[in-house]
């Protein structure tokens, strides 16, 4: 999926990758990893199970990511408030403790905060991308406008755009 994004009147394209942490994609993950400029690890707020495999994740990206690279933790299908297994304080302590760059809980079927992630992923790389550009002289190869656009990986067990599926069963 593409996303393009207009951040200060520069146009930011967001390329995503959701591999939903199925195990059949793990061999290819890791080379998108290299080149992801953000990193977004997903879970369901209504199936502790997708919570509890984070830590496996975090691995991931320490092994494979650059460095730089935003790490941003997102707790979805928030409009399953009833069946919420994961309060919001657990995922805010845990994204602080774990170096997380941005959390937020959302909602892909109601939408809530949906915009406001891929907002805030885009105007924190944009604003990166910027001091790269400054740091090295103006540098075309990392522009914002760089056809290639920014690389933005999300692995978890449940991603934003798959909020209809039940991974609790």
């Amino acid at each position: 999926m593409i996303k393009t994004l207009n951040v200060n009147g520069d146009k930011i394209k967001l390329q995503i990758w959701d591999t939903a942490g199925q195990e059949r994609f793990r061999s290819i993950t890791q080379s998108y990893y290299r080149s992801a400029h953000a990193i977004v690890l997903a879970y369901d707020v209504s199936c502790q199970p997708t919570f509890d495999c984070i830590n496996e994740w975090i691995n991931e990206i320490e092994q494979y990511a650059n460095k730089k690279a935003l790490r941003i933790l997102v707790g979805t299908k928030v409009d399953k408030e009833e069946e919420r297994e994961v309060p919001t304080h657990i995922g805010e302590s845990f994204a602080a403790a774990n170096n997380f760059d941005y959390f937020v809980e959302t909602s892909a079927a109601s939408s809530e905060n949906v915009e406001i992630l891929f907002q805030e992923v885009a105007t924190r790389l944009a604003t990166e991308m910027r001091k790269d550009e400054t740091r090295y002289g103006g540098n075309k190869s990392r522009n914002l406008n760089n056809e290639n656009g920014i690389n933005l990986v999300g692995r978890a067990q449940q991603q934003i755009r798959n909020a209809q599926s039940n991974c609790c069963g």
